[in-house]
């Protein structure tokens, strides 16, 4: 098993969130830009993002395009996107120059949710762009092609998690 604690580790409440800010950043990308199209319904290869999908519909976060039959941003989902986009660049401008350990304790003092900042951070900064290469740099094996299968699983989480713990350093980015 692992050796983190499950206050270390995301509520599943708090990973659907992150991966629904995830997607929302695919949604809002052109696909030559790294954006993604998701239809309504999803191909078997992307069926672990069914229920993210779906509370984000609740959420008025994204709504179907009955015409091109996919999922698109709402009104409410750019603003969204766009507040959680300003969060993490005030993250990154403030902490870029700092020593991770100096940055995780800055942020444990304001009791900040750490593991909510280094989400963001990577998020940002386009280190989960492409998640088959996310776990190629890091080692990981095997490593899970199907990206959709690797952001739902515990395992994406916990590398997250890991690099929160002290003494561990985050990777170069």
């Amino acid at each position: 098993m692992h050796s983190l604690t499950m206050t270390q580790m995301p509520t599943e409440e708090q990973r659907q969130t992150y991966a629904g800010l995830y997607l929302l950043k695919k949604l809002d990308l052109k696909p030559a830009d790294g954006g993604l199209e998701l239809p309504v319904v999803l191909p078997s290869e992307l069926s672990p993002l069914d229920e993210t999908l779906q509370q984000l519909a609740v959420d008025d976060l994204i709504a179907i395009n009955a015409k091109k039959n996919r999922y698109e941003l709402t009104p409410s989902g750019i603003a969204y996107l766009g507040s959680a986009i300003d969060e993490a660049e005030a993250l990154v401008d403030e902490f870029d120059d700092d020593e991770v350990e100096d940055a995780i304790a800055e942020l444990r003092a304001r009791n900040l949710d750490v593991f909510r900042a280094r989400f963001l951070w990577g998020w940002f900064e386009g280190e989960f762009d492409d998640l088959v290469l996310f776990q190629e740099r890091r080692g990981v094996s095997p490593v899970e092609r199907m990206w959709a299968f690797y952001l739902m699983s515990d395992a994406f989480w916990l590398e997250l998690a890991r690099e929160l713990e002290p003494g561990r350093a985050l990777p170069p980015g």
